[in-house]
């Protein structure tokens, strides 16, 4: 089970790393604080300040269709906000 998901790259998210040094994450539901912590140490190899986490409950999407509606939801999800220590940076696109 891999605790990080994917990170949350997104120009509101770019604005808070760039002001804030702070990264988004998803993460597993399941995962608490202190396991996405280490995951994001170790995955990355920096030093981790502060975790704030938030539960995503999935939208509730309709539409029509030759048979009538069809109706469902998203995909919950849990977001994490992870700020580093002073100086500490996390490069994304060194792998492309």
């Amino acid at each position: 089970m891999s605790i990080i998901q994917k990170p949350v790259i997104t120009e509101k998210m770019t604005n808070l790393t760039e002001s804030l040094g702070r990264y988004g994450f998803i993460v597993d539901k399941a995962a608490n604080k202190i396991q996405i912590k280490e995951a994001v140490e170790k995955a990355y190899g920096v030093a981790v300040k502060d975790v704030n986490t938030m539960n995503i409950f999935g939208k509730k999407k309709t539409r029509y269709t030759r048979t009538g509606w069809v109706e469902g939801r998203t995909n919950s999800t849990k977001k994490a906000i992870v700020t580093l220590e002073e100086g500490e940076t996390i490069d994304f696109y060194s792998n492309i």
